[in-house]
């Protein structure tokens, strides 16, 4: 089978892409892949890396208020789209899957016009205006949260989870504790922002590091990339925090994840498709930075069913933070009942299920 994935512009996009396409070899090694990014998105280095035949085209997104850009994206597109159509046909695609960013756009409603069929993967609560557009067009449409079902034609919709959750499953706590020097039987928590870390994360975590360093539980701390220097700078002398790792960035994180109790990050869909998969508790701050505030949705998702405390970072504190991390890594009921409220969220085979819907969907228009 021939099979076209787009996403791209976050690794929210791409990362459950991959994690579909591993999938899908590991049942058919002989499917061919042509994945279509942009030139200067995430995905053209992150795809290399993964050795998948990568094709690009020029586009950009939607300015949510009038601008004069609005119209050179809509020359973009159609440009696209005119090239999508030929790179479609030139592979024979059998089917093709868009998961998320503007990138996909244009690829997958050029493959709606061939007649090929067609599936779009929302990975947030609330989606973006791509995946808005296109659930006209598509077949199917795979979502990853129950609460973003009232967005798109209730025949189309199929929950599968994200893709992204189910390569973490895998994840060595053995590993994960030895990575980090974590002492085994001592709880631990894992405070992150994101790849590139998070300003007011960072700024609050700093404001009591000698308190946590005092605490009977460990302290993994990533601080992201750009922030790493001059937060060391600030620091100063680690001796003091002999309970506290700090690291610019985590490679493993199926393995950290797997080793460590508790979660305070972000609300991105693919950290929260990682937390639930593994029945992590977490304390979830959203950014409020992002498109429809999707990620605060994301979020109440998991704090109304008590998997996750939500704090919004208006209401962020150092002090905040610390007691909450206190209520719940001392109380072993609260961290119990947590976890298990998460695990009950969490979909353990998304990439599986995405996989099942594309299939039936080729067979039903006799693509295989």
């Amino acid at each position: 089978m021939n099979i076209v994935v787009s996403g791209g512009g976050t690794g929210g996009h791409i990362y459950p892409a991959l994690a579909f396409i591993k999938e899908v070899k590991k049942y058919d090694p002989h499917a061919n892949f042509l994945y279509i990014g942009t030139e200067n998105g995430l995905e053209k280095e992150i795809v290399a890396r993964e050795g998948i035949p990568f094709k690009a085209i020029k586009i950009s997104g939607f300015k949510r208020k009038l601008s004069f850009d609005n119209v050179k994206t809509v020359y973009r597109f159609f440009n696209s789209f005119a090239i999508c159509k030929k790179l479609l046909k030139e592979f024979q695609a059998d089917v093709v899957i868009g998961t998320g960013g503007y990138v996909s756009g244009p690829v997958v409603y050029a493959a709606s016009r061939l007649g090929i069929p067609t599936i779009i993967h929302e990975q947030n609560s609330v989606p973006g205006l791509t995946n808005k557009f296109l659930a006209k067009y598509v077949d199917k449409v795979a979502i990853s949260f129950e609460s973003s079902k009232k967005f798109f034609p209730e025949e189309k919709v199929v929950l599968t989870g994200n893709p992204r959750a189910q390569e973490v499953i895998g994840g060595d706590r053995a590993k994960g504790k030895s990575s980090l020097n974590l002492t085994e039987n001592v709880k631990s928590v894992l405070i992150f922002g994101g790849s590139r870390g998070a300003r007011p994360i960072n700024e609050s975590v700093l404001s009591i590091l000698d308190e946590l360093s005092k605490k009977p539980y460990q302290i993994v701390y990533v601080t992201g990339e750009v922030h790493y220097k001059q937060i060391m700078e600030q620091i100063g002398d680690c001796g003091r925090l002999k309970n506290i790792i700090i690291k610019p960035f985590i490679h493993q994180m199926p393995d950290v994840l797997a080793a460590v109790d508790l979660i305070v990050s972000r609300a991105g869909a693919t950290t929260l498709a990682e937390i639930t998969a593994l029945g992590l508790p977490s304390i979830l701050i959203p950014s409020p930075y992002v498109t429809a505030n999707h990620q605060e949705a994301n979020a109440r998702t998991l704090s109304e069913r008590n998997a996750a405390v939500l704090l919004l970072e208006q209401n962020l504190t150092g002090h905040r933070l610390l007691t909450l991390i206190d209520q719940i890594l001392l109380n072993p009921e609260t961290l119990k009942s947590m976890s298990e409220a998460s695990f009950e969220l969490g979909v353990r085979d998304a990439a599986k299920r995405l996989y099942q819907v594309m299939n039936e969907l080729a067979a039903a228009n006799n693509k295989i």
